[in-house]
């Protein structure tokens, strides 16, 4: 059976294969099979869309194409094809969280149950486990990167248009690629972000007369990057900085430097030229800001939001070390270290929080959903505990002003935060609001999960399912377990009351280590590293700390002293 579709841009072709050992009453309504012990479906689709710039492609060919390619192949070698290949991922890593009591239970009952009594550990290494499964799933080789709804979406005109929302939700989708072993599942989003340079020097140029490339606050699969929408929320240039600061963290991860040097360095230096140009000196203050821009979503169009700030001298940080570590382009950093110390710095305000905008305007009653400003400590690094707990403290103030409610996506960040805070059991609370049941339809509330734990986002007067929320979440679960953002690799930061035991097996750290651990009682009892790019390795756990070169592919286990047990 076949069906196709025809618009004014793309055609398309959709096909199922019935293999059956009954009999076949088909229609245009529908096919009946009826005296059979075995019956397979093969659904086969494609479009005429090549790329971005390319709506060529033969569909009808594409699909005969795919079902030559099945010719000679059982069902059951097809499935233990799928199998090895979605393995070979996902036994890359392993998290166990102690009591599985409740593990008989159906989803949905154990999210009920969960609200009444949070003593299931073993949800939360369920909840890190889907998310991986979920970006397995929607983000592989030759692919495109996981939208708004992974790729999940039924509908025609789906919500938000399944699009790329680059002001917190498609970064929040990769948050859990690296730190989890899923490194490979990042490049379609390295793949959109270079095809996205192209027509970002255009909007650089067209809009604002600077060399470079920049992308506002969303993008879709024709790679659009001006300003879209509102002015209120459209015009907003960090999109690029925080995308290419992904190229950045795989290296940090990988320690590639081929990947650095052919795919991250070029692409963060276009982005970091753009802003040194934009940037703009203030009058009033003498510092560079940028101008005009959002607090996504929040506040209007302004001048010197604390997040863009924040995030534009990360990448050009990135860019003078990426620089230092290449041996090139030394004078385009000489440039950017000259500029660093002039942009404008995060302030503390009035309350005690740390300033959204440049001015001393934060209303305590505001409750929105975004919290821009915390990106310098998530996920950035901008602010941290060793250089600037000040700001830490500030940041904090700001997070509790704001309060935990939120949509999906929103509680997600809020269990990072959290974790970043060190404070284990605040982002447990967290973790429980994420899993509060939704039925599919109902009144608009804050977020929670479907009893599919799909994450929830309110919207058109009931809950839609967007993807965000799910890697997010895993994300902050480990981030409780291990944090590497400030150059030593911290064992159990967070751990809340609610994990007292567990084990990790295949977690990933910044400088290239794969680590596997295991506590009880709250306490670790033994930590193995391997080291995959003979980096110097620095280790902490409470008052105790390692530092000790390596080797690579060597491995290196310590008690939970961390005292080496070789």
């Amino acid at each position: 059976m076949k069906v196709a579709v025809v618009n004014s841009v793309l055609t398309g072709v959709a096909q199922v294969v019935l293999e059956t050992d009954g009999t076949i009453d088909a229609s245009k309504e529908k096919v009946t099979v009826s005296g059979a012990s075995t019956a397979t479906l093969y659904l086969n689709a494609a479009t005429s869309f090549k790329n971005h710039k390319d709506v060529s492609k033969n569909p009808e060919k594409e699909v005969e194409q795919h079902l030559s390619e099945l010719e000679g192949i059982s069902w059951k070698e097809f499935r233990q094809e799928h199998t090895r290949d979605y393995q070979s991922l996902f036994n890359r890593f392993s998290l166990k969280l102690g009591n599985i009591s409740r593990d008989t239970l159906p989803t949905d009952a154990r999210l009920h149950a969960y609200q009444k009594s949070p003593e299931d550990p073993a949800l939360l290494a369920l909840y890190v486990q889907y998310g991986r499964y979920l970006m397995i799933s929607s983000s592989r080789e030759d692919s495109y990167p996981a939208n708004l709804q992974g790729i999940w979406n039924q509908e025609l005109e789906p919500p938000w248009d399944s699009k790329y929302t680059v002001n917190i939700n498609t970064e929040m989708n990769y948050w859990p690629a690296e730190v989890s072993n899923l490194s490979d599942c990042h490049d379609p989003l390295f793949n959109m972000i270079e095809e996205c340079v192209e027509s970002g020097r255009i909007t650089a140029r067209n809009h604002y007369g600077c060399e470079g490339w920049v992308l506002h606050h969303n993008t879709d699969l024709w790679r659009g990057t001006a300003p879209i929408n509102n002015s209120n929320h459209g015009i907003w240039v960090s999109g690029s900085g925080w995308l290419t600061l992904h190229l950045w963290e795989h290296f940090l991860f990988t320690r590639d430097e081929d990947f650095l040097r052919k795919r991250a360095y070029p692409v963060m230096r276009e982005a970091a030229l753009f802003y040194s140009q934009y940037l703009i000196r203030d009058s009033k203050t003498g510092w560079l800001i940028s101008t005009p821009s959002n607090s996504p979503e929040n506040g209007g169009l302004v001048a010197g939001p604390t997040m863009d700030h924040q995030i534009i001298r990360s990448l050009m940080k990135a860019c003078v070390e990426a620089s230092g570590i290449l041996g090139t382009d030394m004078e385009f950093s000489s440039m950017l270290q000259e500029m660093i110390p002039g942009i404008a710095p995060n302030q503390i305000g009035r309350l005690g929080q740390l300033q959204e905008w440049m001015e001393d305007v934060d209303d305590p009653e505001n409750k929105h959903r975004h919290v821009s400003h915390l990106w310098g400590m998530h996920p950035g690094n901008d602010i941290n505990w060793k250089d600037s707990p000040d700001m830490m403290e500030a940041a904090r103030k700001s997070l509790l002003l704001r309060g935990d409610e939120g949509t999906g996506w929103s509680l997600a960040w809020k269990i990072n935060f959290w974790a970043r805070f060190l404070d284990g059991n605040r982002a447990s609370e967290l973790v429980k609001m994420l899993f509060r049941p939704v039925p599919s339809a109902g009144k608009s509330m804050g977020g929670g999960s479907f009893p599919n734990l799909f994450d929830t986002h309110p919207g058109g007067g009931g809950n839609l399912f967007q993807i965000d929320g799910n890697f997010g979440g895993a994300a902050g679960i480990i981030e409780m377990l291990i944090q590497s953002h400030i150059g030593t690799i911290d064992l159990l930061p967070a751990l809340p009351d609610a994990i007292p035991t567990g084990r990790t097996a295949g977690v990933c750290a910044r400088g290239g280590f794969e680590l596997d651990f295991e506590w009880k009682n709250g306490e670790l009892l033994s930590v193995e590293v391997l080291s995959k790019a003979g980096e110097k390795c620095h280790l902490r756990y409470k008052d105790w700390q390692m530092d000790f070169d390596t080797e690579k592919g060597e491995v290196y286990t310590f008690n939970g002293k961390l005292e080496s047990i070789n």
